[in-house]
């Protein structure tokens, strides 16, 4: 029984207790050494993306995926789309190389279902049901619906690339951790912008270059929002994941409850439903989708899935050599602080500055600005982060693809009828 489940993992939470969690958990600082990265990519048809696979094709085809020998994790999200979770890598070469191997594998199985793996931040073709009937699901279903359709939209059709790196080091300067906090939540609007890879939904145009951000936008903001920037990152994470609504209490029997704005922190005030205790905390940070969220490490959730077999390696290693190379980071930084005077009060992604940035991309001046200064100090970065000349070639091609011109990948779609813009 899980009430017997829930009573072994450990004692009720106190709000003390619940915050020194959050505290010592969040930022594991250090020297930048580690990489990872989360690709969740759409599953089509081989031969016809805009005809819908069924159910029973995709269970299939995912079955046989789970006995390939992967060192990446392999998941599915609700509507049916596939993610791969790398193994924590030490260099970024180590990340690609092993993450590309993972994905042959499962290209190749796919193959022979006659599917294939599309990478696009939302499906411009297909709304699925969902595939996976859990009750997480189920009640984070429940509770994204109260608030409106994007949470739907967002859980079956959306696929994103997530950048996993260090905190950072706990002394001040361009790798210590309250720089690379301040330096995510401005460089991730550049980067919203430059792989911006969205811009259709339902066949049709939604008037934004990441229609994928902008449901991120439409969604509960007190789980969505970036927490307080003005505050220490620790105390601000804190207090912002006690204060974010519960989105379902694990029950033993039958559906998990979902309570109406009931904040983690009123929660272990209250001991209602019954008492938190360690394990519901942890999965408490599950819920909360920050633009960027501290889980010992830094995890970037705000670049859409790119097209192309290779495409997420752009993002990949532009982000890394930008994070982990002390002179690009010192030098990115002052070419973006600026950037915090158009984002003004707001918390990301609900600000002036992500908002146009989804809307606009590159096209806007202030980010086309930013993202060129951005790709010329990756690219003097990235051979002293050992990145093979494909790799560097493959960010110089976007570069001059996209960048350049002021462009993004949305750029190259076909875009229908333009429909009712999403709200924000």
């Amino acid at each position: 029984m899980l009430s017997d489940e829930i009573a072994a993992e450990g004692p009720s939470l106190n709000e003390d207790d619940a915050e020194a969690l959050l505290r010592g958990i969040c930022f594991k600082t250090g020297p930048p050494r580690i990489v990872g990265v989360e690709l969740e990519w759409l599953v089509h048809d081989l031969y016809d993306p805009e005809l819908p696979v069924r159910t029973a094709r995709l269970d299939k085809a995912f079955g046989g995926l789970r006995d390939l020998p992967l060192r990446s994790a392999l998941t599915f999200e609700p509507g049916g789309q596939l993610e791969l979770s790398s193994a924590p890598a030490a260099s970024l070469m180590e990340c690609v190389d092993s993450t590309a191997a993972d994905l042959a594998a499962v290209r190749r199985e796919l193959r022979t279902a006659g599917l294939t793996l599309t990478g696009l931040g939302q499906d411009p073709w297909h709304s699925p049901g969902r595939l996976l009937k859990e009750p997480r699901y189920d009640a984070m279903e429940t509770y994204l619906d109260r608030i409106g359709p994007s949470g739907r939209a967002m859980m079956r059709s959306s696929a994103s690339i997530q950048v996993c790196l260090d905190a950072g080091t706990e002394e001040p300067g361009p790798l210590g951790y309250g720089r690379r906090w301040q330096l995510a939540h401005l460089l991730g609007a550049v980067l919203v912008a430059a792989f911006a890879n969205s811009p259709v939904q339902a066949r049709r145009a939604t008037g934004w270059r990441s229609t994928r951000q902008a449901l991120w936008t439409d969604l509960d903001p007190a789980r969505t929002k970036s927490p307080d920037m003005r505050r220490e990152p620790r105390r601000a994470w804190a207090a912002y994941a006690l204060d974010a609504p519960v989105m379902c209490v694990r029950t033993a029997d039958g559906p998990w409850d979902v309570p109406e704005g009931l904040s983690f922190r009123e929660w272990i005030r209250s001991g209602l439903p019954r008492p938190p205790v360690r394990a519901d905390l942890d999965y408490h940070i599950t819920t909360l989708f920050p633009p960027v969220r501290p889980r010992g490490h830094l995890e970037l959730r705000m670049i859409d899935a790119q097209p192309g077999d290779d495409g997420w390696m752009v993002p990949l290693a532009m982000t890394t050599a930008l994070f982990d190379d002390a002179e690009a980071a010192e030098r990115v930084y002052r070419s973006v602080k600026s950037l915090a005077e158009t984002a003004g009060p707001l918390p990301a992604p609900g600000n002036p500055l992500w908002v146009t940035a989804a809307r606009d991309g590159l096209t806007d001046p202030e980010l086309h600005a930013a993202a060129v200064e951005c790709f010329a100090a990756a690219q003097e970065a990235l051979p002293r982060t050992g990145a093979t000349e494909a790799v560097r070639e493959a960010v110089a091609a976007f570069n001059e693809r996209y960048v350049v011109p002021g462009r993004c990948p949305a750029d190259d779609m076909d875009v229908p009828v333009t429909g009712k813009e999403l709200r924000t």
